[in-house]
């Protein structure tokens, strides 16, 4: 079975993957496109897009000579989903540690320390 999640991630772990992403929102590029940017050979980014594109995360057209590649954001919603649960997670903690401080604050003020 594959980990849909460990895959999307592991090709986000790498910066270079992240940019090529970043770029493919903008639009399908090709190989030569998308390596312009980074002082990478041809065959490297090649290996980048593998992996990107085992990971659901891009796909490679061919039309004629121009083989674009594509962004595909689907799984990049699996990672969403299991981030926004860890972001609720903190906001709920920090809502509790405001209400904790407004509360202190409070206290400290009914009893004069607040000066």
């Amino acid at each position: 079975m594959i980990d849909r999640l460990s895959e999307t991630f592991s090709a986000l772990a790498d910066p270079t993957r992240r940019a090529i992403l970043a770029r493919l929102a903008l639009g399908e590029a090709t190989v030569t496109e998308l390596s312009e940017p980074f002082s990478l050979t041809q065959p490297a980014i090649s290996k980048h897009l593998k992996v990107l594109e085992r990971a659901g995360l891009i796909t490679r057209g061919r039309t004629a000579q121009w083989r674009p590649c594509r962004l595909e954001a689907g799984p990049l919603r699996g990672a969403f989903d299991w981030v926004e649960h860890y972001r609720r997670f903190w906001e709920e903690s920090f809502d509790r540690l405001d209400d904790y401080l407004a509360t202190i604050q409070s206290k400290e003020s009914d009893n004069g320390h607040d000066k």
